[in-house]
């Protein structure tokens, strides 16, 4: 029974596997240098895992890009700074976030293309379907005699 208290402890854990990524011998003794180090790293994308930032990451390469951080940081770089090294070595693909830039834009601007050319698709079967049931409408209105007749008879009126 004792065991039962350590199932919420191995969830959490489990849960967690990122918590554990920057070691405690990555950590820097200038809380300042560190804050920015931990928002650079998370802005960082892990070249082994891909959709993990450095900071979360385990991997030995997004440890070496986190001591490089690191090191860049107390050099005296800024983050702008750090961020073009990196970029300049590795390519735009180490930002989770690309910039925009001419080769970027389509990235940037796909998603809104295709919902404005969705959006339009929408407006353009909207008109046509009230175009087509106000047709259907008008033609519904105009009856042929024979119709005419059959519905008074129908609703029980006399044209007489």
């Amino acid at each position: 029974m004792r065991w039962l208290s350590l199932i919420p402890v191995l969830v959490v854990l489990a849960a967690s596997p990122g918590a554990f990524a920057v070691q405690p011998d990555e950590v820097l003794a200038d809380a300042t240098l560190e804050t920015r180090a931990r928002a650079l790293s998370k802005e960082l994308r892990c070249m082994v895992c891909q959709n993990q930032s450095i900071d979360d990451s385990d991997a030995p390469l997004a440890r070496d890009l986190r001591v490089l951080v690191r090191e860049r940081l107390q050099a005296g770089d800024s983050d702008h700074a750090v961020i073009d090294f990196l970029v300049a070595r590795y390519g735009e693909f180490v930002l989770l976030k690309p910039r925009f830039s001419p080769h970027t834009a389509l990235l940037w601007l796909g998603p809104v293309a295709i919902l404005l050319i969705g959006a339009f698709g929408l407006l353009m079967v909207a008109r046509r379907r009230r175009a087509d049931s106000a047709l259907a409408t008008a033609e519904q209105a105009k009856l042929t005699p024979v119709e005419a007749a059959r519905l008074s008879e129908i609703l029980g009126r006399s044209d007489q």
